[in-house]
């Protein structure tokens, strides 16, 4: 009788702890395929971390990775991991490896992948993302209000929607901020391209824009606006991804970072407990996947609260207050979720002064995974 409750209460320890799907001592083994290197301090540098994390939450997970693999090369490295390496899942974290992905899950169909930034699941294959379109929103309206040549910058690596949908919620903070203001747009065509984003921060200011902002995988903008801010020209910036002040101590207002960890902590663990479903993982602020900051303890660098809190703006719901405590306010209201503050809530009117989203209306998901005009204080259009 002992015997039996004995093995009743391990049995019940084992499904609490790890699930029915992977019990007692089965691993689960996980591969990620990054499409730059892990050293980046931009976009693979954050998914390492998150992968790192995972790996000290979940002692029955194993991980394997493969960093720099260009998007044509993605279907031979998921090929080698799940052939050659046996792994159960596979994480592909480039907007360019979605076709090979869902390739890959029709011939793999006893597998599980999950595809990063994409928007086409299948039976054995889903996506995930931490969208920052309202981090991007919240340093608008900081970019807004700090800018004297009302130019502001912006580096951007492709123009596919998830970049679209970022460039447009910055410039929406701006004009919130500051209606008098324009957004200035270089394309690089480089994830990491860190000789291409200085050359293009660089033709940016010469051009008059006393603020940056990109979407590049290093901290090379960043360095840029130090440099001028170090030689008595102050260049705002704002960090990516990763928390990148160090690299702008003087230039780095705030920036938009994400935790990939508490994300990938939630796939692995439905994963293993026979759970997953092929679904879109999208996390906001809401779900802490996208965090306001240049750093993880700071949301705004202390050199720069005082000009934030000096000023001041009318709102419509909030009446006066400081630019620096709406971002608070706004911040507070991103984390109960979109139906309570969302920056793609009309009236919106792109560049050409077409209506994009009716008075009182916001965007539907659908509609910001696929959004692909600039609104109406950027300048220029969006590359074919």
């Amino acid at each position: 009788m002992r015997i039996a409750k004995a093995l009743i209460i391990i049995g019940l320890c084992l499904f609490l702890a790890g699930g029915l799907a992977f019990a007692g001592d089965k691993k689960l083994k996980a591969g990620f395929v990054y499409v730059g290197p892990v050293g980046d301090y931009g976009w693979s540098h954050a998914h390492d971390m998150g992968r790192k994390f995972a790996e000290q939450q979940l002692p029955w997970l194993e991980t394997i990775y493969i960093e720099s693999v260009a998007e044509a090369d993605s279907a031979r490295i998921i090929d080698r991991f799940v052939q050659g390496e046996k792994v159960d899942v596979v994480f592909t974290t480039s907007f360019g490896y979605m076709e090979d992905t869902l390739k890959a899950g029709k011939k793999y169909p006893d597998k599980k992948f999950m595809h990063c930034s994409g928007f086409k699941q299948s039976a054995n294959v889903g996506t995930y993302f931490a969208d920052m379109y309202q981090t991007y929103y919240l340093n608008g309206l900081m970019a807004g209000a700090l800018t004297k040549t009302n130019k502001i910058g912006y580096v951007a690596a492709f123009p596919i929607p998830e970049l679209i949908r970022h460039i447009d919620a910055f410039a929406l903070g701006i004009k919130a901020a500051n209606p008098k203001a324009e957004v200035h747009i270089k394309w690089i065509y480089a994830w990491y391209g860190p000789d291409k984003a200085r050359e293009a921060s660089e033709a940016l200011i010469a051009e008059g824009c006393d603020t940056l902002a990109f979407t590049e995988d290093t901290p090379a903008v960043i360095e840029v606006g130090q440099e001028h801010t170090e030689k008595g020209q102050q260049i705002y910036t704002f960090s990516h991804y990763s928390p990148m002040q160090q690299y702008g101590k003087d230039s780095v207002v705030s920036g938009q970072l994400t935790d990939w960890g508490v994300m990938y902590v939630k796939i692995l663990q439905d994963i293993y407990n026979g759970t997953w479903k092929n679904v879109d993982e999208w996390w906001l602020i809401g779900e802490k996947a996208s965090i306001l900051g240049g750093t993880f303890e700071n949301i705004v660098n202390p050199k720069f609260e005082g000009d934030l809190k000096a000023a001041m703006l009318d709102t419509p719901d909030l009446g006066k207050l400081s630019v620096y405590d709406l971002v608070v306010k706004r911040y507070e209201q991103m984390r109960k979720g979109p139906d309570v503050f969302d920056p793609f809530t009309g009236p919106i009117t792109d560049n050409t002064g077409k209506l994009q989203v009716k008075a009182g209306q916001r965007a539907s998901k659908g509609d910001l995974m696929g959004i692909m005009y600039y609104v109406d204080n950027i300048v220029g259009s969006i590359p074919k």
